[in-house]
């Protein structure tokens, strides 16, 4: 079968078709990828930002139909339409019943130590995230495939596998944004805009959008955004907008320090600052010790949005049945498998491109 595979950081995307899947074991589903995202954590790991076992298929964000199911597997069936989950929560560990199912690392701890993927020569290959859907097939554990309704297009299914659950958890479940609040987000992609919406839907008054590239603006506008600006302007854009007091919630979806640093100080004295783009290790954020106690701001840390798509992946879906959460618009293009190599260079290099989607005959 198709997939593509990075063998090492920084070298170039090997599209093959010589790969083959492993598995299902008794606990495990095999899943065809109808549609799969090109996300900025994908380039991350290409570059070796992101920490991935190499050999490894790429690829995280996605939806496909089950194919087959382990023997111990129940309540998926061969021919059901599922969403991916990278962080499948094992519903045993102290996070799982603690209630952050988002901090389980049960099977992403599997991701790095159990080769999903087989090259040819019988060459061990893993799934970046666990998953791997840059590929036709994949074998994810069964806590991963997350059933939905089969008239929800693939394409859409499956931004609810990262961006949506990502961005518009963050507001929901991260951030508990309040109506009438004032927020700035920083970043306008794919995670941003999800964000954007997220405190649309949150009843937000003020919504700063802020990014360097101006052809986003009037996109982040479109998704509920009520001002936009570019970052150097961002402090006099707060100072009109919050007399200089600052946002109740600022949330950074980029993932670097700098941007965390701008998040801490658009945010308010006692308001929230949430991170939400995935950094590099070695990427250090300096705050002094007086601010970080007497300014009484909040760091929250928002991995995944802090969702569990078993509850948040119907809520996704009546939002968007209901017209209110928009992701039609996310995806600026769908592209096949042989133009992966090149969505990757086209999001690595900026410009307005959100979310580039692969669709699987």
């Amino acid at each position: 079968m198709r997939a593509a595979i990075v063998h090492e950081p920084g070298a170039a995307l090997e599209l093959r078709d010589d790969v083959t899947v492993a598995g299902p074991d008794p606990g495990e589903v095999r899943i065809r990828v109808r549609a799969t995202g090109v996300c900025h954590s994908d380039v991350s790991a290409l570059k070796g930002v992101l920490p991935t076992s190499l050999p490894a298929v790429l690829g995280h964000e996605a939806a496909g139909e089950v194919v087959e199911i382990g023997s111990r597997v129940t309540g998926l069936a061969p021919g059901d339409h599922v969403v991916l989950s990278f962080i499948p929560a094992c519903g045993t560990c102290p996070d799982c019943l603690g209630g952050q199912p988002y901090l389980c690392i049960t099977y992403v701890l599997e991701g790095f130590t159990k080769p999903r993927f087989r090259l040819a020569g019988d060459t061990p290959c893993f799934g970046f995230g666990g998953v791997g859907a840059w590929a036709e097939e994949l074998v994810v554990p069964a806590q991963a495939a997350i059933r939905i309704d089969p008239d929800v297009p693939f394409e859409l299914a499956a931004l609810l596998s990262c961006a949506v659950a990502t961005g518009v958890g963050a507001v929901i479940n991260t951030a508990g944004v309040d109506e009438g609040s004032s927020v700035v987000v920083i970043g306008a992609g794919g995670i941003g805009l999800s964000v954007i919406q997220g405190a649309r839907l949150a009843g937000a008054a003020t919504i700063l959008a802020v990014d360097p590239v101006v052809a986003k603006h009037e996109l982040a506008k479109g998704f509920g955004a009520t001002h936009a600006t570019t970052p150097d302007q961002m402090e006099a854009v707060k100072g009109l907008l919050t007399g200089g007091r600052g946002f109740d919630h600022a949330f950074e979806a980029v993932g670097r320090s700098s941007t965390v640093k701008a998040a801490w100080q658009a945010a308010r004295r006692g308001g929230n600052v949430v991170v939400v783009g995935a950094g590099a290790a070695d990427d250090q954020v300096e705050i002094d010790a007086f601010s970080l106690l007497f300014d009484g701001k909040n760091i929250l840390s928002s991995i995944y949005g802090c969702s569990d798509l078993r509850r948040d992946a119907k809520r996704f879906v009546d939002l968007w049945r209901a017209g209110r959460l928009d992701l039609e618009s996310l995806i600026t293009r769908r592209i096949r498998f042989e133009d992966l190599a090149d969505a990757v260079k086209t999001l690595d290099k900026g410009g307005d491109v959100i979310r580039q989607v692969v669709l699987f005959d």
